[in-house]
């Protein structure tokens, strides 16, 4: 996987909003922090329109993420939030100049759509806070930081009765559940073979968790996976008839054949305290009597 240079005091950072609309107050408190660390904040064209639900048209966001995208003086781009409407602009997107002058691409949710494009592409991105959640978890700011500055990343947590112990070294791809559920088939889809696979989650009835679970092992994406990393699966939803288990408990059964390590409760994804992780990047993952991770 190749890796965008790391960020220095001057560089220039573009936000943009591939998805969900977002205001001027919304998105001032990222844009201080981001001077503060010595950028320079770039505000995307389009950002503030509306259509809808979205920030702008399909066309005007196209444009937006081309033009962040190609700008070689453009050295990281990072999304102002998620929602949805990545997928609608990924097709139209030229990737011809990035792939020569590769840059960060920062976010999650949503993002998962540029992530695993981008995957593909054999480059690294960081699946991270966004400016919409910059004041919420100072220790995931800081890990952004760290990630975007090339600091070292290293992680434990707390173990899960549902873990599966042992180790393993691999790139770290996934992102959003339900995107990835979605993009299977299509050419921003993810090879997860020798892979240590992450997903996480936000919103979502526990049938739908079951059937896309069921989608990535009927399309063999947790067959060969090097391990597993389940973030966070936050306000999940049940049916008036209850399906009988929990979320962690669907995604446990779906990999319980298999010998592979798996933890739970990671702390990243729709959740505030949502640590940077660099997605492509080979890293060591040990489950035991606690979780680390190790870039």
């Amino acid at each position: 996987m190749h890796q965008p240079p790391v960020l220095k005091k001057g560089d220039k950072i573009a936000i943009t909003a591939p998805a969900r609309k977002i205001s001027k107050e919304e998105i001032q408190p990222a844009v201080d922090i981001l001077t503060k660390w010595g950028l320079e904040v770039i505000l995307s064209k389009n950002l503030f329109n509306i259509d809808n639900q979205y920030s702008g048209t399909d066309k005007e966001r196209t444009a937006d993420l081309q033009t962040v995208l190609d700008d070689e003086t453009i050295k990281a781009v990072i999304s102002a939030r998620g929602g949805y409407g990545t997928i609608r602009i990924i097709d139209k997107i030229d990737f011809t100049k990035f792939k020569k002058h590769p840059k960060w691409i920062i976010g999650y949710s949503d993002v998962t759509v540029l992530h695993s494009h981008i995957h593909t592409l054999g480059i690294e991105t960081v699946h991270a806070t966004m400016p919409i959640n910059f004041t919420k978890n100072a220790e995931a700011l800081e890990t952004l930081r760290k990630a975007l500055f090339g600091e070292q990343l290293q992680y434990e947590t707390e173990v899960h009765p549902l873990n599966r112990k042992g180790n393993a070294e691999a790139a770290l791809t996934g992102g959003n559940l339900s995107l990835l559920y979605a993009l299977t088939g299509s050419i921003s889809d993810i090879d997860t073979k020798g892979k240590i696979l992450f997903i996480e989650d936000l919103d979502e009835y526990l049938y739908h968790i079951d059937r896309m679970m069921m989608n990535l092992k009927r399309s063999g994406k947790l067959d060969h996976l090097a391990g597993l990393i389940v973030g966070g699966l936050s306000d999940m939803k049940d049916n008036a008839v209850s399906f009988g288990k929990t979320v962690e408990e669907i995604i446990f059964d779906a990999v319980r054949e298999y010998k592979y390590p798996v933890c739970f409760n990671f702390p990243a994804g729709h959740i505030d305290r949502n640590l940077a992780l660099y997605f492509g990047r080979k890293v060591k993952l040990e489950i035991a009597d606690r979780v680390k991770l190790h870039f």
